[in-house]
């Protein structure tokens, strides 16, 4: 099966059965598991038994006697997709009665990551192409020969315009249009719909499958994939758009309260569609109470947005952005103004502190953070996610949040744990309020382009020194590791550092020196919220999905996710162009 190698056992010691254990180097303080008892040798015919090894991460191979279960050897190895092994235990000395344990590669495994490079070179051979049209469209001959061929209508004009015979309504309407264009171009921060837009795209891939490999998945517990970096940043960026258009709104002169009505209102969309619409335990079959997943990404954006949205609202102060209003440090004046804000944080992340370290969950230790299962060797099978998921079992019930986690294959946990649960949606708060800093320096510091990439610098630093504190930079000796599942400090320090480096290069190149455009990211962009639903919606129809060939070929899940992706790619710049647009 794909990412699973063959193994063949040979047992060449008499009268002694072997005991064969295996342990991934993704498991953090797990027990051994068992994978198979090898016979002994009878006469000339040595015991053999076959077994499938994982090919994900690096295995370590235990092999144990039945004699005084003594421990034989010990290896680690990385195999292959596809291959095709032998483990050969023999003696080496009949008087020291050594034992040596040789592996032997039978049949080569195949190179799993090939797809990727070709899926790669396809891209790039595609964006090869646009660019090298783009530059010959700016060739005159060419682009007015392009321009007859498609549309005649329009050359006419042009020859007419160069007859010095233009209508006057033509020559108004075909000036007015690019200059409103421009106009609208220029309010519009681009390079925020491309960040989003990026964000969406690698989600959208992710969720799809990402071709089956373990990086485009979700971690097991502590550490970072790709697939893991998505989220947060959708909601950096969520917390960026409600300090630009909050701001946007109250110049025009709307009311406090009308602006709290909007906010409420797509607050309760966001949740509504999140429960009714993508809700993952549809595959059990009809959505019914009993089942309802109460949870979810939707849910948990609509409430951050509502509380992030609203404690701008709150205390938004009339003149702090324009910089009319005096500050005793300068350098802090995006800062100070909003310093009931920062109160209200720290409050927040102390309730973290408080509940995840010192709430008592009954079975379990105290500041639990682990993924339970066989991890911590096995002392708390059924402590999954500490606190978190106990808050959430209390308050919710066990079969309203998500039932299968991503600890579930490497940790053998049995008990449900929901990553997008209640405790986790305090520190979502906080990486939409660093979006929300990030917007106000756009604010502040609008058109000087210095000040907002030196402010984006610095905040990644500090950012990126609080997460090496809380981790000792480390995947699971810190003091708080990077956790998605429980949305740790951590997790979200680290984030929202990555999240600063890359908006400011999208920044940098897309509206300040205009070397991008941000296509095709910026269509997506523009129309997130379609794009998510849609892609969750029609994720098992055609042509998004179809019966395969080969379901254990990455190169098949690949060529499946990366069509299913571009296409979405291709609807929304559809949509752009058609200016459809779906907001809520």
């Amino acid at each position: 099966r794909m990412d699973q190698a063959l193994l063949l056992v040979r047992n060449e010691l008499p009268e002694q059965e072997l005991r064969l254990a295996a342990l991934s180097g993704s498991c953090h303080q797990c027990l051994y598991q068992f994978l198979a008892f090898v016979p002994p040798s009878n006469g000339s015919k040595a015991g053999t038994v076959l077994v499938m090894v994982d090919t994900q991460h690096p295995l370590t191979l235990l092999l144990n006697g039945s004699v005084g279960d003594r421990e034989l050897c010990k290896l680690q190895y990385h195999f292959g997709e596809f291959g095709n092994y032998s483990l050969v235990v023999k003696t080496l000395s009949t008087t020291t009665k050594s034992v040596s344990c040789d592996l032997v590669i039978t049949e080569g495994p195949i190179n799993s990551y090939l797809p990727i490079l070709f899926a790669f070179l396809v891209y790039m051979g595609i964006l090869a192409v646009l660019i090298v049209g783009r530059l010959v469209m700016k060739i005159d001959p060419v682009r007015n020969w392009v321009y007859k061929k498609l549309n005649p209508r329009e050359t006419d004009r042009l020859i007419n315009s160069e007859l010095g015979s233009p209508k006057a309504t033509e020559s108004v309407s075909s000036d007015a249009r690019p200059r409103v264009w421009s106009s609208a171009s220029r309010q519009r921060l681009r390079s925020l719909d491309t960040f989003r837009g990026l964000s969406l795209i690698i989600m959208v891939f992710v969720n799809y499958g990402g071709g089956k490999y373990w990086f485009f998945k979700h971690e097991s517990w502590n550490g970072l994939t790709v697939a893991d970096l998505v989220f947060p940043w959708f909601v950096f960026i969520m917390g960026t758009s409600i300090s630009l258009s909050l701001s946007s709104m109250l110049r025009w002169e709307s009311s406090k309260q009308k602006v709290l009505g909007k906010i409420l209102w797509r607050s309760f969309l966001l949740i509504l569609l999140g429960i009714l619409v993508v809700n993952p335990n549809y595959c059990l079959g009809p959505l019914s109470w009993d089942n309802l997943r109460i949870p979810g990404v939707l849910q948990r954006l609509g409430f951050t947005y509502l509380v992030v949205a609203a404690l701008e609202l709150l205390f938004t102060t009339p003149g702090a952005e324009s910089g009319t209003l005096e500050t005793s440090c300068p350098a802090l004046q995006d800062i100070l103004p909003y310093w009931p804000q920062w109160i209200f944080m720290l409050m927040l992340e102390v309730l973290w502190l408080c509940l995840t370290f010192l709430l008592p969950v009954p079975g379990c230790p105290r500041g639990y953070l682990g993924p339970g299962g066989i991890g911590d060797f096995g002392s708390f099978p059924n402590c999954t996610g500490g606190a978190a998921a106990y808050i959430d079992r209390l308050l919710l019930g066990e079969n309203h949040i998500y039932q299968h986690p991503s600890s579930s294959v490497i940790y053998q946990t049995t008990m449900p744990y929901d990553p997008e649960g209640i405790l986790g949606t305090i520190n979502t708060i906080l990486m939409a309020f660093l979006g929300l800093q990030a917007g106000k320096i756009i604010l502040f510091y609008k058109d000087q382009h210095k000040q907002i990439m030196s402010r984006f610098i610095l905040w990644s630093i500090i950012m990126g020194m609080i997460s090496a504190i809380l981790t000792k930079c480390s995947k699971e000796e810190g003091f708080i590791p990077i956790n998605k599942n429980l949305w740790s400090i951590s997790y979200v320090t680290t984030t929202s550092c990555f999240a600063f480096i890359l908006f400011l290069l999208m920044y940098y190149l897309v509206d300040v020196k205009r070397l991008w455009s941000g296509a095709p990211f910026f269509y997506p962009g523009m129309n997130s919220i379609l794009v998510y639903i849609g892609h969750e919606v029609f994720e098992n129809y055609f042509p998004f999905k179809w019966k395969m060939q080969d379901s254990q070929s990455h190169a098949e899940h690949l060529a499946q996710n990366l069509t299913a992706t571009t296409l979405w790619v291709i609807i929304s710049y559809l949509l752009y162009r058609r200016r459809i647009f779906w907001k809520i």
